[in-house]
């Protein structure tokens, strides 16, 4: 078995290895980050209970979607560009992060007089609002982390960001411990952020490199706006469908019902990790696979876009068989009502995970503006449908507001382009599995016929 093991080990191309090796890193952290996060975030939510809980996530989805906008949709085009121009990378990432750091500070500015206007008087969730943009202001050094991500060498941050986890993590047991006030937690959250920025900086200095090395360009700030405008209209609708649901159970049913919809979409959306690494892990080899052959660049997708489909219905049966049994175990019985909410939003995952190959997919193909129709329809159809479900059904109807949204932006958009149809007929073979049933059997009758 050994000796099978190192055949097919020795036939893998460096850049396969590569890739498998990054995207092993980036899971190994993922699920640091969601072991970690689940412990010390159930042990929280136990602590502030419903109300106090469902506040903390009102202000962290409002400061979300704000800071969707300053991160100016520049991951995938920064890091497509370093791939392709290399020895430009010092121009590139200074460009990218005086461009964050700009947008950061006018973010910070608008979320508070926001937050302001639509909850005048509740000086908490003002203070909770500014504290946290605040905090997000260290995001800037992420530029960082996308040469890595280039390079395929995402072990290198996974280490120093763990760092700045685990100790914002003792500073939120010692909170709980000393009984601390909820403003205490929300400076926890935001010292996370920047302990995971000083983690990363520190990573770039031990390769080598140095940031008084970079350079800005306005030539190079304009190629990066005019390829990434429509992903930062994107990702601020991706953000309002994805974070709408609990502003609006706040504005509408209250703070209490966004607490028990929290519960549920945060063990929902926990295992979001394996997609988002193994799309940032095979990205750079799409792209160089484009650039060999079409049949090759189409064939990865497909294979990507097939393991991520099994990966989602995996996830999703053995959750929707089990939340309730879940939510009593973590939450308690105050929370007993995310059992539902968790039964649906947890399909959600099956959609995220196709809308982020696809993702990749418009980016390579220069289709961002679809992307943008595409999420913004979803946006649109995930309010009105909030607007009419919360009123009846409360956490329940946001859910399922959030399952069609998420269904029309990342696959039945796809359907009505031509020009995007392939993709919608691929997404379609995953979902259908007959694809990687196939390529199963194949490898299976091979596989006999060997020891045979």
């Amino acid at each position: 078995m050994l000796k099978k093991i190192k055949r097919i080990t020795h036939k893998l191309s460096p850049n396969l290895q590569k890739i498998i090796s990054n995207t092993g890193w980036l899971l190994a952290d993922r699920v640091l980050r969601m072991g970690t996060g689940l412990l010390v975030g159930v042990w929280v939510a136990r602590y502030l209970g419903p109300e106090n809980f469902g506040i903390f996530n009102y202000a962290i989805a409002f400061t979300a979607i704000f800071n969707t906008v300053a991160n100016l949709g520049l991951d995938s085009i920064v890091v497509r560009n370093i791939v392709r121009q290399p020895n430009n990378k010092d121009e590139i990432l200074g460009t990218a992060f005086l461009m964050k750091v700009l947008a950061q500070v006018v973010i910070i500015v608008l979320s508070v007089a926001a937050i302001i206007i639509i909850r005048p008087g509740e000086i908490l969730t003002h203070q909770l609002v500014g504290i946290l943009t605040v905090g997000m202001f260290f995001e800037s050094y992420y530029v960082i982390d996308y040469w890595f991500q280039s390079q395929v060498q995402s072990k290198y941050t996974v280490w120093f960001k763990n760092i700045g986890l685990v100790l914002a993590s003792c500073m939120r047991v010692v909170l709980i411990q000393i009984q601390a006030p909820l403003i205490l937690f929300a400076w926890a959250y935001s010292a996370e952020t920047a302990l995971s920025a000083l983690g990363i900086v520190v990573a770039y200095k031990i390769k080598g490199y140095f940031i008084q090395a970079w350079s800005f360009s306005w030539k190079c700030a304009i190629e990066l706006l005019k390829d990434s405008w429509t992903l930062i209209l994107t990702s601020f609708v991706i953000m309002i469908y994805m974070r709408t649901d609990q502003l609006m159970l706040g504005q509408m049913i209250g703070d209490k019902s966004v607490g028990i919809y929290s519960a549920a979409i945060k063990i929902s959306e926990i295992w979001y990790f394996i997609p988002t690494s193994i799309t940032s892990s095979v990205f750079p080899s799409i792209l160089k696979a484009k650039q060999v052959s079409q049949h090759l660049y189409y064939e990865q997708i497909q294979k990507v876009l097939d393991l991520l489909t099994i990966v989602s219905f995996a996830v999703g049966i053995t959750i929707s068989l089990s939340s309730y049994q879940i939510i009593n175990l973590m939450y308690g019985k105050e929370y007993a009502e995310a059992g539902t909410i968790l039964i649906i939003h947890i399909w959600t995952g099956l959609f995220v995970s196709l809308g982020l190959v696809c993702g990749l997919w418009t980016t390579a193909e220069n289709l961002m503006q679809f992307t943008f129709i595409a999420t913004a329809n979803g946006a649109i159809i995930n309010v009105i449908l909030n607007y009419f479900l919360i009123k009846n059904y409360g956490g329940t109807g946001a859910a399922i507001s959030s399952l069609i949204a998420q269904c029309v932006a990342s696959y039945l958009s796809y359907i009505f382009l031509p020009r995007t149809r392939k993709i919608f007929v691929m997404q379609t073979k995953a979902i259908l599995l007959p694809g990687l049933l196939n390529r199963l059997f194949k490898y299976g009758k091979t596989m006999a016929n060997q020891e045979s």
